[in-house]
């Protein structure tokens, strides 16, 4: 899984993506003309998905398709880890889809690809989440559903930390301590992801920095970020880290299986986890970067969109419309049923009772304490930027002042192009 950083649909959305995405492995592939419903009107709708990892997602989105009668809906359900690479160039010819799951990204509004979806979600706009909303909302308008939510934190077991005498870290320096007491001939003591990328954004929340500041000028580069890269450096040279787990971070086997004891990964793999080791799981979000900053999750997920370049815009629309906005059943369903996911409209979420003790109570609580959530202005390239940050200054011996540097200049560039 090449990071291929130079391109501006680089797999680093799977950062935000924070779903289960696709269990590692296997090529970009489609899945077939299935999801057809017998429906009425005639109009005939394609849409893409990424393939979920967990089971039974895929006959979901096609039960639900199914079940719609104003048009025949077809799902392409795309398998790969880079989701992107696939939809990116199908969105420029004949054969696009009308309508697609992605995460917000204001490139796609400016050059008109992405519909304005205000007239079907500001009835109920006030049920959803304000934080969701205001990350799909350019200029009053909003661009996009958001299906479902994806708080990202650390998962550990509570019984290897007794054995061990550690607290839950507080701080970078207490996790890369307890990361290396955890260390054993036989288990890692932590998984931060292959390519360390995962954590690149609660890095920089951490140290009390932002991405972009509110007048969307670079607000990463601080003198605490510079010294978490270093720390994170010395983390990654330590021989403490799983680097070559069979599947990444996003699939909770390595935690599962006992290849490492601290885990960085989604709140999706929760029912797996819990299965697999029962009462045996903590979670904590990622600790505070220097004195200044303070513990962090990264809340991905992610959102339906209508091509605005399609040539069923109405019929799409009203699809999203009736799926993603009147039958909450299936929101729920979608949210609850699988993996386990914040559900972005408040109705739902506070009827929620699979989230509403133990430890997915905890997970809500991180997320709500601690969540950030998507920056629209924060587009692919520039995600990719930092990705190249990580390789060159965490993976490799380069100094983060030098890499944040090169790193500016890209998303300056990128910044100029978006707003001028």
């Amino acid at each position: 899984m090449s990071a291929m950083s130079n391109t501006n649909w680089d797999r680093r959305n799977v950062l935000r993506a924070a779903m289960g995405l696709a269990a590692a492995g296997g090529l970009a592939a489609c899945g077939g003309n299935t999801g057809r419903s017998g429906g009425g009107s005639g109009d005939v709708l394609t849409q893409y998905f990424h393939a979920y990892g967990e089971a039974g997602t895929e006959q979901a989105i096609k039960k639900y398709a199914k079940a719609y009668k104003g048009a025949n809906v077809t799902t392409q359900w795309i398998t790969g880890s880079n989701f992107e690479n696939k939809l990116f160039p199908a969105l420029l010819t004949k054969n696009a889809p009308d309508l697609f799951e992605f995460h917000p990204q204001l490139q796609m509004v400016k050059s008109g690809q992405v519909a304005d979806l205000s007239d079907i979600i500001n009835p109920v706009k006030d049920d959803f989440n304000p934080a969701d909303i205001a990350s799909h909302t350019v200029d009053g308008k909003i661009y996009g559903v958001r299906m479902i939510d994806d708080p990202q934190f650390f998962y550990y077991r509570p019984s290897l930390f007794e054995k061990a005498k550690i607290e839950v870290p507080q701080t970078l320096e207490e996790l890369i301590e307890a990361i290396d007491k955890l260390t054993t001939d036989k288990v890692k003591g932590g998984f931060l992801g292959n390519d360390i990328t995962p954590v690149q954004n609660p890095l920089i929340w951490s140290a009390g920095a932002n991405t972009l500041n509110e007048k969307n000028e670079i607000a990463y580069h601080t003198d605490a970020v510079a010294d978490g890269l270093s720390q994170l450096r010395k983390l990654f040279t330590s021989g403490n880290l799983l680097l070559d787990a069979p599947a990444d971070w996003w699939d909770p086997s390595a935690f599962t299986q006992g290849l490492t004891a601290i885990q960085w990964c989604g709140m999706w793999a929760m029912p797996v986890i819990q299965k697999a080791l029962g009462d045996d799981v903590g979670i904590f979000p990622f600790p505070k970067v220097g004195s200044a900053g303070k513990a962090s999750v990264i809340n991905g997920g992610w959102s339906m969109f209508v091509n605005a370049k399609s040539k069923n815009v109405d019929a799409a629309k009203e699809y999203v419309k009736w799926l993603w906005i009147d039958q909450k059943e299936y929101q729920e369903d979608w949210a609850l049923s699988y993996g386990f996911h914040v559900p972005p409209r408040t109705s739902i979420a506070q009827s929620a009772t699979k989230l509403k003790s133990g430890l997915p109570a905890e997970g809500v609580k991180l997320f709500t304490d601690y969540g950030h959530f998507d920056n629209i202005a924060w587009t692919q390239s520039m995600i990719a930027s930092v990705n190249d940050v990580i390789a060159n200054s965490v993976r490799k011996n380069g100094s983060p002042e030098a890499a944040l540097d090169a790193c500016d200049k890209k998303v300056n560039a990128e910044l100029k192009k978006l707003f001028g």
